[in-house]
């Protein structure tokens, strides 16, 4: 069998969350980010995925917008300190994001990250 014969029948095995991570991982690569799961701790990182969620979550007085962003390999959390909210960054959106990856309670996290929103068909097409 050819082999792009033997990779679809494959694929018809997997879920439509599986693909699409598949499908995510390629895009990241080409806008030239890092895949999360290869990130080391306290290096300087660009990431690259869609927003999954975000929330709000008070730091003492100090308001705090935590958006987890997933690349199809694993989730890291950014964090904006003293933001309520910044237009562009909700679920669904996709974007990269550069800055030093720590580790706290185990939880890959960039706090105040620079990051640029890319249009939705970029995250499709690469």
């Amino acid at each position: 069998m050819a082999p792009g014969l033997l990779q679809r029948i494959s694929d018809l095995r997997r879920s439509d969350d599986d693909l699409a991570a598949d499908e995510l991982r390629e895009a990241v690569t080409k806008h030239g980010c890092t895949s999360i799961s290869q990130c080391k701790d306290r290096e300087i990182v660009t990431v690259g995925g869609t927003i999954t969620c975000v929330t709000i979550r008070p730091k003492g007085n100090v308001p705090t917008l935590v958006a987890e962003l997933f690349d199809g390999s694993r989730k890291v959390v950014l964090v904006w300190l003293g933001q309520r909210r910044i237009r562009g960054i909700e679920p669904g959106a996709y974007l990269k994001a550069t800055g030093r990856l720590a580790h706290p309670k185990g939880c890959p996290t960039i706090f105040n990250p620079a990051y640029e929103l890319l249009p939705d068909g970029d995250a499709q097409r690469g």
